[in-house]
């Protein structure tokens, strides 16, 4: 769906694909940055709409979790199962440490996949001040979709080459995958057939011997 967004509008597209891999969809922004800098390389849009676009889209994401953080946050922290979580000391205790240092939390986890989220909502809920986290956020957006907007546009046709070598790699190793899955089943059909073959009385050899070391009858 996205993909035909992208094509049929190419700046509507990368927006919303940002907005919502900001939100928690499963799109890592860095796809939608590359796409846009292979795009303007290879003059579907123009560079500079097209970064502007990706820098709004990013911010636009980032805004809107911490505005829901200070919005709705306390409503969760207040629930039980929150509670028996993250205590109202631990809760403050949190909030101590983004007073401290919370414009390098912002900052570090605009870098971190999978974090950016959850730091910025609690950005929110704790209450930093919004023009700390639009300073820290702001200047890791500022070069960071520059920079890996700029690589993919530079280096469009190498990247694309790369993309060529790891779906064929990704095919060889899906033909690895099926090989050690079959391998693997032929060894446990012949251990469970050679397990069934043994004799049910146990294994065969001399009986084990008695308390005065004579061997004792089966």
């Amino acid at each position: 769906m996205i993909e035909r967004l992208i094509a049929s509008s190419p700046y509507l597209g990368l927006f919303v694909a940002l907005l919502l891999g900001s939100l928690g969809a499963p799109i890592p922004e860095e796809i939608p940055i590359v796409t846009a800098g292979v795009m303007a390389h290879e003059q579907v849009v123009h560079w500079w709409l097209a970064l502007a676009v990706c820098v709004v889209g990013v911010l636009s994401g980032d805004l809107v979790l911490y505005g829901a953080g200070r919005r709705w946050g306390a409503r969760v922290l207040e629930r039980p199962l929150v509670r028996c979580l993250l205590d109202p000391a631990r809760q403050q205790e949190l909030a101590a440490r983004y007073r401290r240092h919370g414009v390098l939390i912002v900052f570090a986890a605009r870098h971190v996949m999978g974090l950016r989220a959850a730091a910025f909502v609690t950005a929110g809920i704790v209450r930093l001040p919004f023009w700390k986290f639009l300073a820290a956020d702001g200047v890791a957006i500022g070069y960071g979709v520059p920079l890996n907007f700029g690589i993919a546009y530079l280096f469009a046709e190498r990247l694309q080459a790369l993309v060529t070598e790891v779906h064929r790699a990704e095919r060889w190793l899906a033909v690895a995958v099926l090989v050690a899955g079959a391998g693997w089943l032929y060894y446990e059909l012949r251990r469970r057939g050679h397990r069934a073959l043994r004799p049910a009385g146990g294994t065969s050899g001399p009986p084990p011997p008695g308390p005065d070391g004579s061997l004792s009858p089966r």
